[in-house]
């Protein structure tokens, strides 16, 4: 990374639009800092990846061949991103055992700062929808709502807005409904209740980011701050106001973005997935806010924004040519955060600040098709790179968005011209890592390629192994070692499955099919038979081409090597039948399998929305009475209740 790519605060950059400047008198970032940590994220890597190529070669010698200099290319860049991607926990890790010394003054401050508002900003949190489950957006909204009174005030810091693009009539009414059951309720609770609010657009224009760009143009004037929140994201009072206090005393920041866990469900699939995730991501997100400083990302929720700033700096072109890679920006998050970097605002990351949740898809097929939707966006960054005036670490981030998803489509062709291979020569060849190779060479080879595979889990479950307050938020030493070791062994069933997948969804993406961005299953929701079946077809078709291959090569080392590929793409839609029980989701908690914090120190925010979504299902009562006023919230084009 060149100089002219690191942090320039003051530096002024023509976007074609008027911008807001940041203000204060606060010191800025030393670029030279951030250059050196980010050297020392990138130069292991590449010698790393050097190494590997370096032994390829000793055991194996250059390749004679097309189809050996292929696999030696594709074997060298797909190291190359294992590489990379156990840098960052050991980065992480050093840095974490650094302690305080690699804080930011942000997240130094964020520890210590009062929960309290001062009454010199307004923030709106803003919870945008389209056709959710009314019953659960207004469940969560109360237990935000009471969790802010508890902090005191007098509520009239925060408001929360619930900014509908539903269109469907019978949802539409439910919204209005529920929002009137949740003033009537917030009036009942009396003093510190923010106001509840409630605005649905007569057209979507641009979506998601075009309801929230509305809402600053139409309300953006009576608010300082705004934090973003989604259908299923959760935040506490105390989180909320400091991240307001955060915003009031660092003039330079536009936006803060909190790490929210996924909690909440309990279908064996969200429940491991809950469990990996607290599990596996601390480390990386210690390296990521580590190297970063204050060229950050935004992750499109549960995060704060200073709305002038992001009104007039954030503005999304529309990409040149058709969908699916060009048109509205569909992942604009990513990109709002790189403009509102590129005008010079600060995007901080606090990685341990807790408090915000949010929900996961609860089975493998509703998974796989969040990820297609995301393949597409991610894909469309390939228009937004060469955009004038991006940082170099907003470049990164976008390139390492795209990266995540094209690595799936090379480890298929890595996998399949590997076989292909290994069936031609009579072995296992770079597909084995070395593991056929007696030599010192082979040996070496393989020894590294597995340090780097199993590096981010092993250093993750050390480093929560090393304290016993992490090991006892995971249920203690046997629950967290059993859980660890089930969740890899699923791991492994499940990983050829979501490979596969993306793969298939990048090509398809590249030739031109456009994915249609509805409305996500949140609930607890159980796969069928009929239709994981129809869905894994051709996962089930793969699995059974790569067994007749196998079984017709006789050859016991490819047979064992390949297996377990062959045994995940067959059952593949079992596993999505088996892991969306909610029975056996709630018997694995019950056994003390996949804990997490959210389970052996449950907060009371999320123990109260439980409870919520059991009783807001019941009907109105008579102590909830409606009057509609046509528009007397909110100009909205529909009647809002008061």
């Amino acid at each position: 990374m060149s100089s002219s790519d690191l942090p320039q605060v003051d530096a002024p950059v023509e976007t074609g639009i008027a911008q807001v400047r940041p203000s204060g008198t606060g010191p800025a970032p030393r670029p030279a800092a951030f250059g050196l940590r980010r050297l020392a994220l990138v130069v292991p890597t590449l010698v790393t990846a050097g190494a590997i190529l370096a032994l390829a070669l000793a055991a194996y010698g250059a390749p004679e061949t097309w189809l050996g200099r292929t696999l030696l290319t594709l074997f060298a860049l797909l190291m190359a991103w294992q590489s990379f991607t156990a840098w960052q926990y050991l980065y992480g890790l050093v840095a974490a055992a650094m302690g305080d010394r690699m804080l930011s003054p942000l997240e130094r401050r964020a520890a210590t700062i009062s929960a309290r508002p001062t009454g010199l900003s307004r923030t709106a949190a803003v919870v945008a929808i389209h056709a959710e489950d009314p019953i659960a957006v207004f469940s969560a909204i109360r237990v935000m709502a009471r969790s802010l009174q508890r902090e005191g005030g007098d509520g009239s810091d925060i408001d929360i807005f619930v900014l509908s693009d539903t269109r469907e009539g019978a949802i539409s009414a439910v919204e209005e409904h529920e929002f009137a059951r949740a003033v009537a309720w917030a009036e009942r609770e009396g003093r510190g209740m923010p106001q509840i609010r409630y605005r649905r657009r007569a057209q979507n224009i641009g979506r998601k980011a075009g309801n929230i760009a509305e809402f600053c143009q139409t309300y953006g004037a009576e608010y300082d701050f705004m934090i973003v929140l989604d259908a299923d994201s959760l935040m506490t009072g105390a989180a909320m106001r400091k991240l307001a206090r955060l915003m009031e005393e660092n003039p330079r920041v536009g936006l803060i973005q909190t790490v929210s866990y996924a909690a909440g469900r309990d279908t064996l699939f969200a429940r491991i997935q809950q469990f990996a995730v607290r599990l596996y991501a601390p480390l990386s997100l210690r390296c990521l806010e580590t190297w970063q400083g204050p060229d950050g990302s935004y992750w499109g929720h549960n995060a704060i924004l200073r709305i002038e700033a992001f009104a007039q700096n954030a503005e999304l072109p529309v990409l040149s040519g058709k969908p699916p890679l060009g048109g509205e920006i569909l992942c604009h998050d990513i990109v709002e955060g790189a403009f509102l970097r590129r005008a010079g605002w600060e995007v901080r990351l606090l990685p341990e600040m807790g408090g915000t949740w949010e929900e996961m898809p609860t089975n493998l097929i509703d998974l796989l098709g969040r990820e297609r939707r995301w393949c597409q966006g991610n894909l469309q960054h390939l228009r937004v790179l060469p955009m004038k005036g991006l940082r170099g670490a907003s470049r990164w981030h976008l390139g390492v968005g795209i990266l995540g998803y094209c690595v799936y489509p090379l480890w298929i062709a890595f996998l399949g011209l590997g076989t292909w291979q290994a069936l031609r020569t009579d072995e296992l060849g770079l597909l084995g890592y070395g593991f056929d190779r007696s030599n010192a060479a082979g040996w070496g080879l393989a020894a590294l390629v597995v340090a780097v595979m199993a590096l981010p889990k092993l250093l993750s479950l050390g480093y929560v192994l090393a304290s016993r307050e992490r090991r006892s938020a995971f249920g203690g030493t046997f629950s967290l070692l059993l859980s660890a070791a089930l969740e890899q062994a699923i791991w492994v069933l499940l990983w050829p499955v979501m490979a596969l997948f993306s793969a298939g969804a990048v090509i398809s993406t590249l030739f031109g099919r456009v994915v249609r961005w509805d409305a996500q299953s949140r609930e607890d929701r159980s796969v069928p038979w009929g239709e994981a079946l129809r869905l894994q077809s051709d996962a089930v078709a793969s699995g059974f081409a790569l067994a007749v291959v196998i079984g017709a090569a006789a050859d016991p080392l490819l047979a064992a090597w390949m297996a377990p590929i062959a045994v995940a793409l067959l059952t593949s839609p079992a596993q999505s039948v088996l892991t969306s029980s909610t029975r056996l989701g709630l018997a694995s908690r019950a056994r003390g399998l996949f804990l997490t914090e959210d389970d052996t120190r449950q907060a009371q925010e999320l123990s109260e929305l439980h409870q919520s979504r059991l009783t807001t299902a019941l009907p109105m009562t008579a102590a909830e009475p409606v009057t509609w006023l046509p528009n007397s919230i909110d100009a909205s084009g529909a009647p809002t209740p008061r």
